[in-house]
């Protein structure tokens, strides 16, 4: 009996803690805008795994009904914070497959019409709003941020992939509903303003039915603190794509609460989109992509390389950088500590439930193999160390005073430093050796260690005297993370 009245007590304790961490919605932080803050003044860092059915399910027809419980354990377990809670437009086809994938529930309600089963695009499923409700509210009381994706890119036919055409099973494609909806809509398969695609501001009567849904989407986590508001993934155009941030932000001006709404980049699209764009949009937070896309110029060297050597963020705008745009299945614990100092918000797209299908090794060399290896695997090896060095991350971002970091590749010979000067720096040394700039920090710093390949942290028994250069050498073999902190 008393065992379980302690069980009780630390869960509430628990949810108390998590209350308290979510202090009023999300804003800019005025001081570093790098970061987001609430209520509670202090700069929030945000980071954490989100994977492709951990809103809907999808999923081929034989394969079991994703844990979402076991997936919020595994972030608390990580200590993570945020997620990309995924959705999907269509109901049936994936175009990087040919297996079928079925995706579940949908925003609309279904009827019958000469024995056809269509959607009517007036009417709302209230089940779908529920469940987008409740998981967002069930992260949000263990304490991790939620940020809601409004549409999806890959509810078009992308790779192209023969017979695995989303758009066929599609609500608004016309054919799928009583309404008469989306006549004038193009199918390209990616998002092209002139021609006049799913996702741009030419496509007829589709246009007042996606901002109805949004709408919707408000109404239904308005009152939450953990939301935030991601437009789409992958697709839309940037005329499209700047409206709708601004719609976000108009239909919740009035309303109790308003969240950050983001724009990421569409990857794909006509007129072709540039982190140029991220920059110059209304939205609150962007995930920019490596520039040029090699795939779109070939032959060019990335200018603007957010994959191995992530640009120092100016602190214009958050930046949640994810590694779904930047090497699809691909993640390790170097990228999230250089995305750290850099003054980023590193995310992983994670395949803690694999991405459902099979996958043509010609079609998509290295996004889902290297090396004759699947990447789409919860163990592949890079992602465990990523998971956990991710949460310390997070720990160590919550120790400092973050809101007063900013990077200072200037001071280190790795380039990989985040500071506030003469009182606290966070070193990435990639091969454990480096030369720190503390001419202007003449007093003695408290020394930690981090090893990140084996999540251990080691806290160093003399201090460190500043007030010239310093050769820094890690006290272990490989990459390591140095702490200095101003000693009192």
């Amino acid at each position: 009996m008393k065992k379980n009245i302690l069980i009780v007590l630390l869960f509430l304790v628990t949810l108390q803690i998590s209350a308290q961490q979510l202090d009023g919605p999300l804003k800019v932080h005025p001081e570093n805008g790098r970061y987001f803050t609430n209520n509670s003044g202090k700069a929030i860092y945000l980071t954490g795994s989100h994977t492709w059915a951990n809103f809907q399910e999808s999923k081929t027809p034989d394969e079991a009904l994703f844990d979402y419980e076991a997936y919020l354990k595994m972030l608390k377990a990580h200590n993570h914070n945020f997620i990309r809670q995924w959705t999907w437009e269509h109901s049936k086809n994936a175009s990087w497959t040919s297996n079928e994938v079925i995706f579940s529930p949908l925003p609309y309600k279904t009827v019958k019409k000469n024995g056809k089963e269509m959607y009517d695009v007036s009417q709302w499923n209230e089940a779908y709003f529920e469940r987008l409700r409740n998981r967002t509210k069930e992260a949000g009381d263990l304490g991790i941020y939620v940020s809601v994706m409004l549409f999806q890119g890959w509810s078009q036919n992308r790779l192209k992939t023969p017979g695995s055409d989303p758009w066929e099973y599609h609500p608004l494609n016309p054919v799928n509903n009583i309404n008469g909806v989306g006549q004038s809509v193009k199918n390209n398969g990616f998002d092209d303003e002139k021609m006049g695609t799913l996702h741009s501001m030419n496509n007829g009567d589709v246009l007042a039915h996606q901002e109805a849904y949004v709408k919707k989407v408000i109404e239904t986590v308005n009152d939450l603190d953990n939301v935030l508001y991601e437009i789409i993934n992958e697709g839309g155009t940037k005329k499209w794509q700047y409206h709708m941030v601004n719609l976000v932000k108009r239909m919740e001006k009035p309303m109790p609460k308003q969240h950050p709404v983001g724009m990421t980049h569409a990857v794909v699209v006509n007129p072709p989109m540039f982190n140029d764009d991220l920059w110059e949009s209304p939205a609150d937070w962007i995930s920019p992509t490596p520039e040029p896309i090699s795939w779109m110029y070939k032959g060019t060297d990335y200018v603007q390389d957010y994959k191995n050597d992530p640009p120092a963020n100016t602190g214009e705008k958050v930046i949640i950088l994810d590694t779904d745009h930047l090497g699809g299945h691909w993640g390790t614990y170097m990228w999230a500590w250089k995305s750290f100092v850099r003054g980023h918000n590193p995310i992983f797209m994670d395949s803690w439930v694999p991405l459902a299908g099979n996958y043509d090794r010609k079609q998509s060399p290295g996004i889902f193999y290297i090396g004759g290896v699947t990447k789409n695997d919860a163990d592949h090896p890079d992602y465990e160390p990523l998971r956990e060095n991710m949460g310390q991350i997070l720990e160590l971002a919550n120790r400092i005073d973050l809101v007063n970091m900013t990077p200072q590749d200037q001071l280190c010979s790795t380039r990989f430093c985040l500071a506030n000067p003469g009182e606290e720096y966070v070193v990435y040394l990639p091969d454990g050796t480096g030369t720190l700039d503390l001419r202007d920090a003449n007093v003695e710093f408290e020394v930690e260690w981090f090893f990140p390949v084996l999540n251990r942290t080691i806290k160093g028994t003399e201090t460190l005297k500043g007030g010239s250069y310093k050769a820094i050498v890690a006290p272990f073999t490989g990459a390591s993370v140095l702490y200095l902190k101003k000693k009192k």
